[in-house]
């Protein structure tokens, strides 16, 4: 599959910047991203099995850390509380970094001392592809989506769940793996990606969440990357199916998954996307008029997927889309057509 193997920062634009401020997205942030570089020593993070995880843990000297640390232990207050609560108990324990793929974020683990309960937060460059992403995550999936951006960071909470490509080695194969439920899950993630034009979905890409039932296990898959939002031309990379490290699930699923029943999840999918559309419409069309306003992806891929998604819903009316905000305004009204009458474009 054709995909951009090293895709440049896209610059935040005005428009966004007025949409983040007036939706409290946009605030100061104690630290920059450009503070956490500032390390004398790092050395690899391996996981249980000895393996290189491609994250490096880094190591400051005294005279910064103090001051680093309590600025992250403000940040991670900010983030979930929206202001700044007393932080004696929290600690920022460890810093990563990882210099793998494009947006190259440390992560910090936070501590709680007072039951030594922790959580993650990651810090990065900010990216309009990526802030469009985690909106229209927030807006359009099951799950909220927390973070906070300034001119040089963009600082976001972490997505509990275990890794898709360690979720089908360790657990297909598994007496509690529910491979009827987890196809149904999968059909109803590639639907999620395809309608919002969310990219990439490889399975190191999306973590899955299990929620132990009073019989049986329930999953939920979630994607972790929003770099290839509205992006690429390619129409299959915004189908988690087509990627080869999804195959495992592909195959799986053929096993008990039939053509209609595949409808029917697709058409609940939608029917869920379209109520949340309608519950959020005003903020939606706010953001979906930045992106019209926007530039975030190249002339050559606009055009690509103008005629793709043509040739998909049979029609011409992608022609007429100028950039990546007026086809996705358009693919939601074209896919969500039977489910909502509120999408004029």
């Amino acid at each position: 599959m054709k995909i951009s193997k090293k895709k440049d920062f896209i610059t935040i634009s005005s428009v966004l910047w007025d949409y983040l401020e007036n939706q409290d997205r946009k605030i100061k942030i104690p630290i920059r991203y450009s503070d956490l570089f500032q390390y004398s020593e790092s050395f690899p993070v391996l996981d249980k099995y000895g393996h290189d995880t491609l994250w490096d843990s880094l190591i400051y000297k005294q005279s910064t850390q103090k001051e680093l640390k309590r600025n992250l232990a403000r940040t991670y207050a900010l983030l979930k509380t929206e202001s700044y609560l007393e932080m004696d108990h929290l600690e920022a324990e460890r810093i990563d970094y990882c210099n793998f793929g494009n947006s190259h974020p440390f992560r910090v683990k936070i501590v709680n001392l007072l039951n030594d309960n922790y959580d993650y937060m990651y810090i990065k460059v900010p990216d309009a592809s990526r802030i469009y992403g985690l909106e229209l995550e927030h807006l359009l999936s099951p799950n909220y989506i927390s973070y906070l951006v300034d001119d040089e960071t963009l600082v976001e909470e972490h997505i509990a769940g275990i890794p898709g490509n360690q979720f089908i080695k360790d657990h297909f194969s598994s007496p509690k793996f529910n491979g009827v439920r987890f196809a149904k899950e999968f059909i109803k993630f590639n639907e999620r990606c395809f309608v919002r034009l969310l990219g990439d979905m490889r399975s190191y890409n999306w973590v899955v969440d299990v929620t132990p039932d009073f019989e049986d296990e329930q999953y939920r898959i979630r994607a972790i990357d929003f770099d290839q939002q509205s992006y690429e031309g390619n129409r299959s990379v915004y189908l988690p199916q087509y990627f080869k490290e999804n195959n495992p699930i592909i195959h799986m699923g053929m096993k008990f998954i039939n053509v209609e029943t595949t409808k029917q999840y697709q058409y609940e999918e939608r029917t869920l996307i379209a109520r949340r559309l309608n519950i959020q419409s005003d903020r939606l069309h706010y953001l979906l008029d930045c992106m019209k306003q926007d530039q975030i992806s190249t002339p050559e891929k606009v055009n690509e997927l103008i005629k793709e998604l043509n040739r998909f819903h049979k029609t011409n009316e992608f022609d007429k889309c100028k950039n990546m905000g007026d086809i996705l305004h358009l693919n939601l009204k074209l896919i969500l057509s039977d489910h909502i009458r509120n999408l004029e474009v």
